[in-house]
């Protein structure tokens, strides 16, 4: 079935956002594009001054920092809300919930950085005082600064604009930020890390741009996809948040759907099965992090194909509608995430790698497209023409369980030299490590390596590891100096993920800790196991 879709006319009466914004508020308050026409994205100093100027503009606006990059750009974090500073004392005294807001992690998708500044702008003219009464925002326009900073027209060339170039992927570091939220080897990720445990939103937003599947959406999104993430948030999400602001999108004619992609030969998937394929599930992506830190996490896909003004456009819907929903459905969102910081996960199986589900048949709007010239470059662009076609296959949204581990009492780590990175990062993570005074007991848990392997080509310069092999109770004679992880903390489901050594995102994978296990058959932490 072949059917229009409305289109989306941006008027100046209606466009509140864009030029007529632009003529009524100070040239400091106005974005980049909005003073080229779109043709141009922000660079770093405008984005500092921008919310610099929101900051003086505003008493509900109090901006900090929350890290620098490899290169040394501070980076901004406005803290929106009746809150007495940008101090995450003050936050959390609050009591009410707080969302994180973050754009530009990927710097060449861009329109998740001008949506935030044009939110800032709004909350200077009073626009979202109601939201205000029920939540803290935490406002990140710029995450991966230094990459914003290569901008050339040449960067994802087939993406419909900003016609005069975009950044670049990585950061200054040569890494993809969205890999890096488990092993935390740029500053850029330890910062937000301690950033989440110091404020401890209970939402993450993550704003990227998608240019995969030719589909018929103007935005994609999902929730966090490891199958540990606490049920409630998934459920929350999956039934009543997202479908809430899907529908109220649609009425406006932005076609909103989980995100995914149709498998294809071009991709090297000829073989799959014709589906709507989700991303991965592993917290090296960041809103699946979130998940595991016990928080709602929401990534937004603005479609690559439609210009770059609709992009700023669906994806600001998209923030003021997932906000709407935040603010009338707050107390359900703390809920959920003290239920989940209280839950006693010792002794219970969790997941160690996962699996597809696959569900359906679903209606997936697929699209096309056309080409078109940048003006600038010449080079050949490519855009949403405003046609869809419905189609009916398998969806595959979720993930199960592939392996399962129960839960132990404790990790003990021992207190050698080349376990520092290792204690190092968990507490970067916010993990709590504590120092014994006497073993805890003599009874403990060893894992037996039967075979070990890696990666034959590097990605994100690591060769990946995997293991094969059991844990094994013994009783030993003489224990090492340890220091110990306990389980009955928050942070659980994200500790089991970063230190079992068949995790798919652990430490182990991440090359941590080779030289422990490179020569020897037993893996070099110890667990308590739990009680029956």
């Amino acid at each position: 079935m072949i059917r229009r879709t409305p289109i989306l006319v941006l008027t100046l009466a209606a466009n509140l956002a864009g030029c007529a914004t632009a003529a009524r508020v100070p040239r400091a308050l106005t974005t980049r594009p909005e003073r080229t026409e779109y043709r141009e994205t922000s660079r770093y100093d405008e984005v500092v001054a921008f919310v610099e100027a929101a900051d003086r503009a505003s008493p509900l606006i109090h901006l900090t920092t929350f890290g620098r990059t490899n290169e040394g750009r501070d980076l901004p974090l406005a803290v929106v809300g009746r809150v007495a500073d940008a101090t995450p004392a003050a936050v959390r005294a609050s009591g009410k919930t707080v969302v994180y807001l973050q754009g530009n992690i990927h710097a060449g998708e861009v329109e998740g950085k001008e949506a935030l500044q044009i939110l800032l702008r709004e909350i200077v003219q009073r626009r979202h005082g109601a939201l205000l009464d029920s939540l803290v925002l935490l406002v990140a326009p710029i995450y991966n600064a230094d990459g914003n900073e290569r901008i050339d027209p040449q960067n994802r060339p087939r993406q419909h604009g900003p016609i005069g170039g975009m950044g670049v992927r990585p950061n200054a570091q040569g890494l993809d930020l969205n890999r890096d939220h488990t092993k935390l080897e740029s500053p850029e990720a330890r910062g937000l890390a301690r950033m989440l445990t110091e404020y401890d939103p209970h939402v993450v937003i993550d704003l990227h741009t998608t240019n995969g599947t030719y589909h018929g959406y103007h935005l994609t999104y999902a929730p966090p996809l490891h199958p540990n993430t606490p049920p409630e948030i998934d459920r929350v999400l999956r039934r009543e948040w997202l479908p809430a602001v899907t529908q109220g999108a649609r009425g406006t004619g932005w076609l909103l759907y989980y995100y995914g992609n149709v498998p294809s030969a071009e991709d090297g998937n000829a073989e799959a099965e014709r589906g709507w394929y989700t991303f991965d599930h592993r917290p090296r992506f960041g809103t699946n992090y979130a998940g595991l830190r016990n928080r709602f996490g929401i990534l937004s896909e603005a479609y690559s194909y439609i210009t770059f003004e609709e992009r700023v456009r669906v994806t600001q819907d998209f923030v003021a509608r997932s906000l709407e929903w935040a603010r009338t459905h707050a107390a359900e969102i703390r809920r959920a995430t003290e239920a989940a910081d209280r839950e006693d996960l010792r002794g219970r199986p969790l997941a160690l790698n996962a699996r597809l589900r696959r569900e359906g048949p679903v209606t997936i709007l697929m699209g096309e497209v056309r080409e078109e010239a940048n003006p600038v470059t010449g080079h050949m662009m490519l855009r949403r023409v405003d046609t869809v076609r419905e189609e009916r296959m398998p969806e595959l949204q979720s993930f199960d369980a592939a392996e399962t581990e129960r839960v132990p009492a404790m990790y003990l780590l021992p207190m050698v030299p080349a376990m520092d990175s290792v204690v190092a990062r968990l507490q970067m993570h916010g993990v709590r490590v504590d120092t014994l005074a006497a073993p805890p007991t003599e009874v403990v848990e060893i894992f037996r390596i039967d075979s070990t392997s890696v990666a034959e080509r590097a990605f994100q310069g690591h060769r990946e590891r995997r293991i094969w092999g059991r844990w094994a109770t013994t009783t030993l004679d003489f224990m090492p100096q340890v220091l110990a992880v306990p389980m009955d903390q928050p942070l659980a489901r994200l500790i089991f993920t970063l230190l079992e050594p068949r995790s798919d995102d652990g430490f182990a994978a991440w090359n941590l800790l080779d030289s422990q296990i490179e020569n020897g058959r037993t893996y070099p932490i110890l667990r308590v196991p739990a009680s029956p």
